[in-house]
Order: C-alpha cells, then structure tokens, then sequence
C-alpha cells in the first residue's frame, strides 16, 4: 500500500490537503483530569467570545461532554487566511464553509469542540480548504 494522497479511495489526482485530528492529545488531557492532575478549571476554561459562538453558531454533535456529560457538545469552526479579518472568521453554516473552500487562495480552518455547560474546550482538528483553482485559466 501506498501512503500518498492519491492512494486514497476517491482522492483526485491533484492529492489531498491534509486534516488534523487531535484526538490523541484531547484523550491525553481527559486521562490527566481523571486522574486528578488536572482540574476542572484547568479544562473547562473556554473564552467568553467561543462559548459564544457555541451557543449561537456551533453545529450540534451527537457526543456528550467528557466532563459533565452534557448532550449539549458542539463544534465551533473557525478559518483564518488571506482577505479575511486578522482575528479569523467563525463560520455559521456548511454553505459558508463551502463557499470559503471554493476560493483560489488556501485557507487554514480550525474545529473546536465545545460544552457551553462547561466550558470545555478543545481543538477538535485542523485542515487546510481553499486553493482551488478556476476553470477559466
């Protein structure tokens, strides 16, 4: 088996963009609080501006809080790069998203899974959209 892009099931020619999945340092900082290294101040310390966004744009998971256990758990994603504000830009909807990933410059997005219950917060993945090229040139 190949690891390129292109030995991907459905990949294009032109590769993938790579994603990162930060589960493994999420389980790292659950074990930590569950054994007590870590308290529930120290995970549960979300910026008043992303509980927020959590409240009012996040996207519903069908996870519960590792922490409280709260249904409430959502993800906040937010893409930063060029032509946007320098503090980034939460997106609202899966058709803004779309429509950010039909841009010609690449773009990096952020997902952050979030408890507005809580508090908790952490970097769900990261990956790369945009940099598409028109059909035109």
């Amino acid at each position: 088996m190949s690891f390129r892009p292109d030995a991907l099931r459905g990949a294009s020619a032109q590769g993938l963009p790579g994603q990162i999945d930060f589960r493994l340092a999420r389980n790292a900082v659950l074990a930590e609080f569950r054994r007590g290294r870590l308290s529930r101040l120290d995970v549960c310390d979300a910026h008043p501006e992303l509980l927020r966004a959590a409240t009012h744009v996040g996207m519903a998971t069908d996870d519960d809080c590792p922490i409280c256990e709260s249904p409430a758990l959502v993800h906040v994603s937010y893409v930063f790069g060029p032509r946007l504000p320098a503090h980034g830009r939460c997106v609202t909807s899966k058709a803004e998203l779309a429509k950010l990933a039909r841009r010609p410059t690449e773009l990096a997005c952020y997902v952050v899974e979030v408890c507005p219950d809580c508090s908790w917060n952490h970097l769900a993945r990261s990956l790369v959209i945009g940099g598409q090229r028109s059909s035109r040139s």
